[in-house]
């Protein structure tokens, strides 16, 4: 994708009840948790902001009021809320806020995300290798070897030219789901109304030979749970603010 017709939109999914990190007591809904001193979902807008992209929605549900309030604050980019009366999962939060999002390509990124750079940034490498030509879905990825704290079997198999398949129920995957995806609205075409998780569309989108990812050579860390958000914490703690993004 040429640097002009860059990524404009992004979606942060934050309408979760972020019940993973229930055990802490007195957390701010989990989007307004701090860490390195800025609260996760600014990380999130902060990140998409600094590859180009102008507008943002956000999806808000448990504590919306906060969020919003918050998000209020903020100057730039442009936010837009997309807020939902039941909670719709990813896959229906995502197809609730389409007419807020547009008819291009848009990022989608969970809002409890902490990575470092690596060589390249990854946005602008999801970006630059996009072709709707021959995607629907770009996911980022990570080494399942590399990830602290998982003790799952990874989730995708990824050939030389990128296309993603499923890990068969027998194997180990060599990559996981980072929570970081460039899609097409189109992708949506057929979905149901209410809540449905990305995976319905992925799979479509897999079967259609049309799902495929790139591998983030930075650091990557969720700060989903307990333990996670506190070595979230260490790593901003070592990196400094300024490494991020």
């Amino acid at each position: 994708m040429p640097r002009s017709d860059r990524v404009r939109t992004g979606m942060v999914l934050a309408a979760g009840r972020g019940t993973r990190l229930a055990a802490i007591p007195d957390l701010p809904p989990k989007p307004l948790v701090a860490v390195g001193g800025k609260p996760l979902i600014d990380h999130a807008i902060d990140l998409l902001a600094s590859a180009g992209v102008e507008r943002v929605v956000v999806n808000t549900h448990h504590r919306a009021e906060l969020i919003e309030a918050h998000l209020a604050r903020r100057s730039a980019p442009e936010i837009a809320i997309s807020r939902e009366a039941d909670l719709l999962d990813t896959g229906g939060g995502v197809k609730n806020a389409l007419p807020l999002l547009g008819e291009e390509p848009f990022f989608v990124t969970n809002s409890d995300l902490i990575w470092e750079v690596g060589a390249e940034r990854a946005l602008e490498r999801m970006a630059a290798v996009w072709d709707p030509e021959r995607m629907d879905a770009l996911l980022l990825l990570y080494p399942t070897v590399r990830t602290f704290g998982y003790a799952g079997q990874g989730d995708f198999l990824c050939d030389p030219a990128g296309r993603l398949t499923r890990r068969p129920e027998w194997a180990v995957a060599p990559f996981l789901y980072t929570g970081v995806q460039l899609i097409h609205p189109r992708v949506f075409e057929g979905t149901p109304g209410g809540a449905f998780s990305f995976n319905r569309i992925w799979d479509a989108v897999q079967e259609a030979e049309r799902l495929y990812g790139i591998v983030h050579d930075g650091i990557w860390l969720d700060a989903g749970t307990p333990a996670r958000l506190e070595r979230a914490r260490t790593e901003m703690g070592e990196a400094g603010q300024g490494r991020l993004f």
